[in-house]
């Protein structure tokens, strides 16, 4: 039976996971301890899952070789956070009452953030039962508990209140979905002129198929990334009209280039960078507002 008494509990896992596939991506996440997210959310606390943008500072690659690891660490880290700023720029005109989502929060930065930033009410969900322990560890550690939540919820179907969200973001989780399922509820939750606002990567449709490198990608994270045009596709059919439509493209390859050379490489740095050098992928940012 599900456990549902009140909107802010967790739901019963069957009633979360409905697939084997989204099964197999909460295995993958709650399983996941990859430093290339831990060690940078050890710097200052914020824990991000997603990558960064900006310019790189070279001189961390040089000098002492002792602390040269630690200096690209740090670094990686300040380009992840820029990331998060560049999205909460977008947000629009937040005020400390209004309520926010994190869908796809993963462990809870730019949850954080925003809520510094905006004094705001912030609720993240996660089908990862880990990575919502975790977060919800990190609010009580910072005292913001009250403000930020966590839950172990899927952002397909949240179970929040109809209206209840002056904004919400996805910050590169929606390739793990239906994109006309996602803003369906994405629409439904925001209040009438509320924003959403998404950073993805996704294939270029007028390359074609999508490209080898891209497929690695997806095979990396065991995720789907959709083509450009399906994002536009599906928020015009759930009355979720572009504002701005940002191509991020040039200032992520930097990131990509110093991560290559650092000691929390995963392998799949090549197909990142091979892919976007090439033109067969591109890192998007999309602000939309409900109508």
């Amino acid at each position: 039976m599900p456990r549902i008494s009140t909107q802010m509990e967790d739901i019963a896992m069957g009633d979360v996971l409905r697939t084997d596939y989204q099964k197999s991506v909460a295995a993958y996440w709650n399983a996941e301890k990859d430093p290339v997210n831990i060690r940078l959310g050890e710097v200052d606390g914020l824990y991000h899952h997603h990558y960064g943008l900006g310019d790189y500072d070279p001189s961390v690659l040089h000098g002492d070789p002792e602390t040269r690891e630690q200096r690209v660490i740090e670094e990686m880290h300040r380009l992840e956070t820029a990331q998060a700023e560049v999205l909460l720029d977008h947000l629009g005109d937040i005020a400390p009452g209004d309520r926010l989502l994190d869908a796809g929060s993963g462990r809870g930065g730019t949850s954080f953030m925003a809520n510094a930033r905006f004094g705001c009410h912030v609720d993240g969900v996660s089908i990862s039962e880990q990575q919502v322990a975790f977060a919800s560890e990190q609010a009580e550690k910072r005292g913001v508990a009250d403000k930020v939540r966590f839950h172990f919820r899927n952002m397909l179907d949240t179970r929040l209140e109809t209206g209840s969200r002056r904004a919400i973001w996805t910050n590169e989780t929606t390739m793990y979905v239906d994109l006309l399922e996602l803003f369906d509820e994405f629409s439904r939750l925001l209040e009438p002129g509320g924003r959403y606002v998404c950073i993805t990567g996704c294939s270029n449709d007028v390359t074609g198929m999508r490209s080898k490198a891209v497929s690695r990608i997806d095979e990396h994270y065991t995720c789907n990334i959709h083509p450009r045009s399906e994002y536009f596709k599906a928020l015009a059919a759930n009355n979720l009209v572009p504002i701005q439509v940002v191509d991020l493209t040039p200032d992520t390859i930097p990131y990509w280039e110093l991560r290559a050379q650092s000691s929390v490489a995963t392998g799949v740095e090549d197909p990142f960078l091979t892919a976007y050098k090439e033109g067969s992928f591109h890192y998007l940012l999309i602000a939309a507002d409900r109508i």
